[in-house]
């Protein structure tokens, strides 16, 4: 049975900017670490996630491959194009600079002390948040270094999700918090 009512709006009905007309001032106060992310096309699929944010930045580190890159570009769509970005070799660096400019810096993974990734309201912001290796997480001397590990629960038998898809979850909800507190 047909729904009515619904029909699939264009892309010029959608009120997107294009790229080189968003403005950086209307991104969220987000950044997103990326350290030893193995897989190109998980590091596309995250630079068309954080773009669908709006997120403000997104810092490459360690062995995590950068653009141009056609594995990246096939699943960016063009976001590799429109996402500001940086290369920092070095994550400890990278996350002691966020915490000198007045962001606080939480790891995206399951460890004990971690909180609810639901828990953070508008006083974290504007925050970093680090997302580790597929299968080994977050080095151990990142969350050392981090103001708090945030938790995706997990109900079935598997204990963790795609790097990609964790990033979509917590990044679409610090997106709702920041704008229903902010």
């Amino acid at each position: 049975m047909a729904m009515e009512g619904f029909r699939k709006l264009e892309a010029s009905e959608m009120g997107r900017f294009d790229p080189g007309e968003y403005p950086p001032t209307d991104r969220h106060p987000v950044v997103l670490l990326l350290h030893n992310i193995r897989s190109m096309w998980n590091v596309g699929s995250l630079f068309r996630t954080a773009d669908c944010a709006g997120i403000e930045k997104i810092l490459l580190s360690g062995y995590t491959a950068t653009p141009p890159r056609k594995e990246i570009s096939k699943t960016a769509l063009g976001a590799d194009l429109s996402m500001p970005w940086e290369y920092i070799p070095d994550p400890h660096r990278a996350v002691l600079e966020m915490k000198a400019s007045g962001r606080k810096v939480f790891g995206l993974e399951i460890t004990e002390g971690s909180r609810p990734y639901t828990s953070l309201s508008v006083v974290d912001f504007p925050l970093c948040l680090v997302l580790g290796n597929e299968v080994q997480g977050i080095d151990d001397s990142l969350l050392r270094l981090s103001d708090g590990v945030l938790e995706i629960p997990q109900y079935g038998t598997k204990h963790s999700l795609n790097v990609s898809v964790a990033a979509g979850v917590a990044l679409f909800e610090l997106v709702r918090v920041f704008r229903a507190d902010g």
